[in-house]
C-alpha cells in the first residue's frame, strides 16, 4: 500500500463510466493487520463473484489523513461500494463473509 497515491476524481470519474464494473474503495490505515487482513478478506469475497467485475482502490489515511473528513471516514478499515449505486459502507476487517456478501448486495447464485 505505501506508495500508492490517493484515488482523484480523474481516476473515480474513469472507473465509473465502464457499465457493469463495480468501484470498491477501501480506507485503511497503513499496514496494520487488520487493513491487509480486510484487503485480503475483500479479495478473496471478489474473486469468489468472477460474474462481478470488481475494482478495488484503496486509500491510505496515514498517507492522505485529509480524505477521511472529505470521505465522511470515521472508523477503518472501511469498504465503500461507490459502484453500483446507491453508495454502501462497510466497516471492520471484512471477516464475516456473508454480512459483506449481503451489506454489498452481492449477485445471488
Amino acid at each position: 500500500m505505501a506508495g500508492r497515491p490517493a484515488v482523484d476524481a480523474v481516476d473515480a470519474v474513469a472507473s465509473l463510466e465502464e457499465p457493469g464494473r463495480w468501484l470498491l474503495r477501501l480506507y485503511v490505515a497503513g499496514q496494520s493487520p487488520k487493513s491487509l487482513r480486510a484487503l485480503m478478506n475483500l479479495k478473496r469475497i471478489c474473486e469468489t463473484f468472477p460474474e462481478v467485475d470488481c475494482h478495488i482502490d484503496v486509500v491510505d489515511l496515514l498517507e492522505h489523513p485529509h480524505l477521511a473528513a472529505r470521505d465522511q471516514i470515521i472508523a477503518i478499515p472501511t469498504l465503500v461500494r461507490l459502484r453500483p449505486l446507491p453508495a454502501r459502507k462497510l466497516v471492520g476487517d471484512l471477516s464475516e463473509t456473508e454480512r459483506v456478501i449481503v451489506g454489498l448486495d452481492m449477485p445471488t447464485r
